[in-house]
């Protein structure tokens, strides 16, 4: 048996028009000899009637503090109704179909609740389904805890639903069908020549994806990268291919072609909406304790850091800035002398070509000194460079980084 997993978010759902376009994949699937597994997220967006958001706004409006065992119900059920009507669908057009909530599809998670993480998928009952000829649509998001207990995978929970079982199924394909044609090199909105990426490694699109692009979850991602199966990221409203993700990029050996496994950087990623933190400290700060003891107040106040850096006399990082207040309460009573400020972006050039390769930081600061953008503060990996620059000068960032690594040509 051929399986295929199709994920299709809220956008691909919400209405009958749209849920035609998932009819037409599933058909197309089925004509190629795969029998389709669906992974569905809840209808629609923020103020759509079953999208998460709006149900959470139902429960708080009657008290602002909901259990988490109950939040979790409730987020549940946005993809729940999904499942059902995309059965109905689907029926509707003549294919037999059976909907299936995350814990009756297998999905067995520790008890995190609004956070879950993945600690077993047990598909039986999914291979069942297919192997009848019948297609399988599991409500994404959610599982359920060896105890019973409803839980959520929280932010892109659907897309880790659809990795986790396409690798527990041996899927030939997981596909993440949305509302864009694949990973472009940058988002549109600020380089509108960005185009689409015909294929990337599982290491580029976890960088992307880490550094702010928002098309699948690294978590998903990197479910599949252990399983080695392929990820497709593809429009759910039109036949294009998309975005191929795996293990290595092909090598095409036609003469005049580019080898794409050389690219150096493969796309620019982005996180808006930073402030810059910097700590000085006229005593060692290891040794003192005093980098230990701001890490550790952040971790337990669930602020996230990044960009991260510590010399003896200082200690300087980013956080976003819905958190800047917060972390700023929490650090005056530890150290009287902080700089806070706000009004910071990040600018991360991602490739796997980089490893190893001289010059690409140097590229980087030329690209941006030419365009007369002050770097405030820098980190690198093997597979992506980032810069802290002012939030006004993000979008010309991405401008002259994505034009000095060529990405505006086709990729």
């Amino acid at each position: 048996m051929r399986i295929i997993v199709q994920k299709f978010g809220g956008t691909s759902v919400a209405t009958p028009e749209a849920r035609q376009y998932v009819v037409k994949h599933v058909r197309r699937a089925i004509s190629e000899g795969f029998s389709p597994v669906l992974v569905v997220s809840a209808m629609g967006r923020k103020g759509d009637p079953y999208a998460t958001d709006t149900l959470i706004g139902l429960a708080r409006s009657v008290l602002e503090t909901v259990n988490p065992q109950e939040l979790d119900l409730i987020q549940s059920c946005g993809e729940i109704i999904a499942a059902v009507v995309m059965a109905q669908s689907l029926a509707a057009a003549g294919l037999s179909a059976r909907a299936f909530t995350g814990g009756q599809a297998g999905i067995v998670t520790d008890a995190s609740f609004t956070n879950a993480r993945i600690i077993e998928v047990r598909p039986d009952a999914v291979k069942a389904c297919l192997e009848k000829g019948v297609v399988a649509i599991v409500a994404g998001f959610q599982g359920v805890t060896r105890d019973g207990e409803i839980t959520t995978l929280g932010r892109g929970g659907s897309d880790t639903t659809a990795a986790a079982l396409g690798v527990a199924l041996n899927a030939e394909y997981i596909d993440i069908f949305t509302d864009v044609g694949g990973v472009m090199t940058a988002d549109p909105r600020l380089a509108p020549d960005a185009q689409i990426l015909g294929d990337m490694t599982y290491s580029e699109i976890c960088e992307m994806a880490h550094m702010g692009a928002k098309v699948v979850h690294p978590r998903a991602v990197e479910i599949s990268m252990e399983g080695q199966i392929p990820l497709r990221v593809r429009s759910t409203f039109d036949d294009s291919t998309g975005t191929l993700i795996s293990e290595s990029r092909p090598r095409p050996t036609a003469a005049g072609k580019e080898i794409l496994s050389d690219r150096v950087v493969t796309g620019i990623a982005h996180v808006a909406d930073v402030s810059l933190f910097k700590i000085e400290s006229a005593h060692d700060v290891n040794s003192s304790g005093l980098a230990l003891n701001v890490f550790q107040a952040l971790a337990q106040a669930g602020v996230s850091v990044d960009l991260i850096h510590v010399s003896p006399d200082q200690i300087s990082f980013i956080i976003q800035t819905s958190s800047h207040d917060r972390a700023l309460e929490i650090l005056r009573k530890i150290v009287p002398e902080i700089t806070a400020s706000k009004g910071y972006a990040k600018v991360s050039a991602v490739g796997a070509g980089m490893r190893g390769v001289p010059g690409v930081m140097a590229r980087v600061v030329q690209a941006l000194s030419q365009a007369h953008i002050p770097i405030y503060q820098t980190t690198d990996s093997h597979t992506n460079i980032s810069c802290l620059v002012a939030e006004k000068d993000l979008q010309r960032a991405v401008w002259a980084l994505h034009d000095e690594f060529g990405l505006n040509k086709r990729q």
